[in-house]
């Protein structure tokens, strides 16, 4: 039975869009979840250089937990590495190394009423990080990228998303129509609202947490995405979201890599069955996320997904 969509209030304006870089800024990199190894760290820093940034690597991104080792450090001292190179008035960026799992852990421990005096400035980063994409949004009003990590694979050996990353950051104008060649069109149809969402399952996991920072706008464009769920796991996640009201008035959904998570003609599957019936545009395999390549797609800024023809395009750059 084809479930009859509610009514969507209009949409909230977009979050504060930081400013783009110049040349010579520098950047700091943090590491909030999974330990970073040091040669893709090193390669990752020389990509930045080579765009003429100033890469600072915080003091906390190579340690591992003395007892939990899928850690980056412990809890306190991530947090500390992410106050401490927000608030510092030379950092203009600040990214990610890479995701993997603990920002859950580390994100209530962060100065946010330090980070929020100081002021706007871009954040980079997936998979994991998606817990800090929501805290930004909902606790600072802050607009953020989802993208590409400097020690991650995706970032070092594909070009396409280097440069894509960089125009976001250095050229963000030249950038504001996102497609691929993979994109096609699950459900056709049209829709402009606040771009948000991220991964999946960590979506899914903080739907129900006691204070949990909400950064689901009225009539948003969702952007999902995933790597290592199979079909059935991605079907409750989303039968999650469905049951909690969490995408109760989203105007539109994007869709980006399922990596690892079986067959996609099973996980196409999935995705039309829960998705079909809220009667909004849904586009596929839009080449973001956990892929071999993946785009950057800004978080709160307002966007037009034409699911017709596989394009979300945004309203204003995605930084000033």
């Amino acid at each position: 039975m084809t479930r009859t969509p509610p009514a969507r209030p209009a949409a909230r304006p977009a979050l504060t869009r930081p400013r783009r870089l110049r040349p010579g800024d520098r950047v700091a990199i943090v590491a909030p979840s999974g330990p970073v190894e040091r040669e893709r760290l090193d390669a990752g820093v020389d990509v930045l250089r080579g765009w003429d940034l100033d890469p600072r690597v915080m003091p906390h991104v190579l340690d591992v937990h003395p007892r939990l080792d899928h850690l980056a450090g412990t809890d306190a001292d991530r947090a500390r590495d992410l106050t401490e190179a927000w608030c510092d008035p030379s950092v203009a960026a600040v990214l990610a190394a890479r995701g993997g799992y603990g920002v859950q852990r580390m994100v209530d421990l962060a100065d946010w009423e330090a980070m929020r005096a100081a002021g706007p400035k871009p954040f980079v980063g997936y998979s994991d990080l998606t817990v800090l994409h929501e805290a930004f949004a909902a606790r600072l009003g802050l607009a953020t990228l989802h993208g590409p990590m400097p020690a991650t694979v995706s970032f070092l050996k594909d070009g396409p998303t280097q440069e894509h990353l960089r125009a976001t950051l250095l050229a963000p104008e030249t950038v504001t129509a996102i497609t691929s060649p993979t994109a096609r069109t699950l459900v056709p149809g049209r829709a402009f609202g606040t771009t948000y969402g991220g991964c999946l399952s960590l979506l899914a996991g903080q739907t129900g947490v006691p204070g949990r920072d909400s950064a689901r706008p009225d009539g948003g464009i969702l952007l999902l995405e995933d790597v290592g769920e199979p079909p059935y796991r991605l079907d409750g996640y989303l039968t999650h979201l469905l049951r909690s009201g969490e995408l109760d008035g989203v105007a539109g959904v994007v869709l980006g890599s399922w990596h690892d998570c079986g067959p996609y003609e099973k996980v196409r599957e999935v995705l039309l069955d829960r998705l079909a019936p809220l009667g909004v545009p849904v586009v596929e395999e839009l080449g973001f996320g956990h892929g071999p390549a993946t785009l950057t797609l800004p978080l709160g800024v307002r966007a037009t997904l034409d699911a017709d023809t596989c394009t979300l395009t945004l309203q204003e750059p995605a930084l000033v």
